[in-house]
């Protein structure tokens, strides 16, 4: 490769390293070309997956201000720059290494920090910020609906409340009202008692 060249590379390498979300390291030893093309379908059109000589990828990433990942690049060295999510990115990589065990996760970096490969296999194992949204918008959608039933049912709540109370204001003016009728009687009675004795 001519110098020219070599310079593209590594200020290509160095800008996708530099605009990743994140980057993963892999070792393809022993692939074949049609296994690469799946992988690369399988990480989908938010991840390039590249494949460079490794003086060319250390130099990009120091240029780029990423440390951490020089004793990665030894071997057949392919690195996949993701510009999407990169847990998802990360599942298609476990699962791809599980199919394929030729290919050799070494670690990555996340944030500008290096990711050993349990982290990457631990960055696999999250939900996808789809999967979140989805089970708080469920949660919310939940809280909303039972917010919902309550509201619509404090109109039965209060005529409900006001029925009771009316009936129990007529049954206390019924009440009132025996209790009238029942003195009216008594002067009545006491009154009649009266005049016979009087006559007498």
């Amino acid at each position: 490769m001519a110098k020219s060249d070599k310079a593209a590379t590594v200020a290509e390498i160095s800008d996708r390293f530099r605009s990743a979300n994140a980057a993963v390291v892999t070792e393809y030893r022993g692939l074949t070309m049609s296994q690469l093309t799946e992988l690369r379908r399988s990480l989908g059109k938010d991840t390039s997956y590249t494949v460079a000589k490794n003086t060319l990828v250390k130099r990009a990433a120091a240029e780029a201000g990423v440390t951490g990942l020089d004793d990665l690049f030894a071997g057949p060295t392919a690195v996949a720059f993701i510009d999407g999510e990169p847990v998802d990115a990360a599942k298609a990589l476990r699962d791809f290494a599980k199919a394929h065990p030729l290919l050799v996760i070494k670690g990555g970096v996340l944030d500008g920090k290096a990711l050993a490969p349990a982290e990457v296999t631990k960055l696999a194992d999250l939900e996808s910020r789809e999967v979140l949204l989805a089970k708080l918008a469920g949660a919310m959608l939940g809280t909303l609906t039972k917010a919902a039933v309550v509201l619509n049912a404090l109109p039965t709540k209060t005529a409900q409340l006001a029925a009771a109370l009316q009936e129990k204001k007529a049954a206390g003016s019924d009440a009132a009202g025996a209790t009238d009728l029942g003195v009216t009687e008594s002067v009545e009675a006491a009154s009649e008692s009266s005049e016979e004795t009087a006559s007498a």
